[in-house]
C-alpha cells in the first residue's frame, strides 16, 4: 500500500499524461484524476459511496459538471459545502487547492446516521 506524499498542481497535472495516476491518491483526488483524463465513469464509481466529506464534495462537482444539479445539490449539502456555481474549471481547480495537501479540508469521515 502507498502513502500519499503531498503534490502541487503543476505536478499533478503534469500526472495526468502518465498512464496511471500517482501512487497513494486517495479516493477524492485520484477521481479528479480520472475526471480529468475523461473518465467520468471511473471518477464516479470511486466516489458514489460519499464516505467523507471531500468524498461527496467531489461527487457534487461530478454531478454539477453532467448538468445533473438536483443531484449535485444533495451531495453539495451532505459535504458541507455551499453548491458552486462558477465555472467548473474553476471548481475543478479549487478542489484541487483545497484536497491536494493532505488534512487541508479533509474532515474525515462523516457522522453514521
Amino acid at each position: 500500500m502507498h502513502t500519499y506524499t503531498p503534490m502541487t498542481m503543476e505536478a499533478f497535472d503534469l500526472s495526468l499524461a502518465d498512464p496511471a495516476p500517482p501512487p497513494g491518491l486517495p479516493d477524492h483526488l485520484l477521481a479528479l484524476w480520472h475526471d480529468a483524463r475523461g473518465d467520468w465513469q471511473t471518477a464516479h464509481a470511486l466516489v458514489e459511496e460519499g464516505l467523507t466529506p471531500p468524498a461527496c464534495h467531489v461527487h457534487a462537482y461530478l454531478h454539477r459538471r453532467e448538468g445533473d444539479m438536483s443531484n449535485a445539490r444533495y451531495w453539495y449539502r451532505r459535504a458541507g459545502e455551499v453548491a458552486a456555481d462558477g465555472p467548473g474549471e474553476t471548481e475543478y481547480r479549487a478542489l484541487l487547492a483545497r484536497y491536494l495537501r493532505p488534512n487541508q479540508g479533509d474532515r474525515g469521515a462523516l457522522p453514521q446516521s
